[in-house]
């Protein structure tokens, strides 16, 4: 596996899960790596007291790792709740109380992306509906990433898993960059290309990255069957992160697989610890 030009961060919010939230960014430099990034950690609050954000950041900052992404406020995760800023009514006004939040927290940390989850599609609600929300919602949020100097993430996730979430192509994520490009003049909406999800769906992976690479600004990576770490399923990503590099992608790796039946800093043994370390 080709890994020498790659620089890899861990996502907190998937591995390291059986310590508290408050001890994952020391697991991770323990475990060699320089920097992490997460879902939004207070799943039940959109803006959680100021004591508990301190306290997340001198975890990050006393561990000496950075965070690199951070994802907005989008309910519950994992879990069948996707999102929160195209469902009409309570949760959308939660992701907007969130946005100047996450985009504060963000910044106190040097962190320069920022992830909004679009949000499942509702019974009774016409889609048309929810997409206007979702770009409304969307353009807020990129103006506050741009304040702070993030780039705005757009995901696509996987339709076996998430069969109401409506972004499950990376055309169909590619479409509303290009929709939040064109109604701020921005241009800081970037594509989040997640090879699991992508590979789920079906998609052909090195035709995603010939076509998108150039608009990606965040890459996640786990195997697929399984969602484990490399080599545990049958996706090349050695080879489908060389055709990356090639194609110029120059950006983060983050790495958002499930350990399997064993502890979290057990589950690197594939990544050599010199490719850990970047911060």
């Amino acid at each position: 596996m080709g890994l020498s030009d790659q620089r890899f961060n861990v996502n907190l919010s998937i591995l390291f899960t059986e310590l508290p939230l408050l001890k994952r960014p020391a697991a991770a430099a323990a475990a060699g790596f320089g920097a992490v990034e997460l879902w939004w950690p207070w799943i039940e609050d959109p803006t959680p007291p100021q004591a508990e954000l301190d306290a997340l950041k001198a975890a990050i900052e006393d561990a000496g790792v950075r965070l690199t992404g951070l994802n907005f406020y989008a309910g519950k995760l994992p879990g069948p709740d996707r999102g929160a800023l195209s469902l009409p009514g309570e949760e959308s006004a939660r992701f907007r109380a969130n946005i100047d939040v996450a985009a504060a927290f963000a910044h106190s940390l040097g962190c320069t992306a920022l992830n909004a989850l679009y949000g499942n599609r509702v019974d009774g609600v016409d889609p048309a509906v929810q997409d206007e929300l979702a770009l409304e919602n969307l353009v807020l949020a990129a103006g506050a990433a741009d304040r702070v100097g993030a780039v705005l993430l757009i995901e696509t996730l996987n339709k076996p898993e998430s069969p109401r979430y409506p972004l499950v192509s990376a055309e169909a994520g590619i479409a509303v960059v290009d929709r939040v490009n064109e109604a701020t003049g921005l241009g800081n909406a970037k594509f989040l290309m997640d090879l699991y999800h992508l590979a789920m769906n079906g998609e052909d992976l090195p035709s995603v990255i010939d076509r998108y690479t150039a608009r990606t600004g965040h890459v996640q990576i786990a195997d697929n069957p399984g969602r484990g770490a490399p080599g545990t399923g049958s996706l090349p990503l050695g080879d489908l992160l060389d055709r990356l590099t090639k194609g110029g992608y120059s950006g983060w790796v983050g790495l958002e697989y499930k350990p399997g039946d064993r502890p979290s800093a057990e589950a690197f043994d594939w990544l050599p610890a010199e490719a850990r370390a970047a911060r």
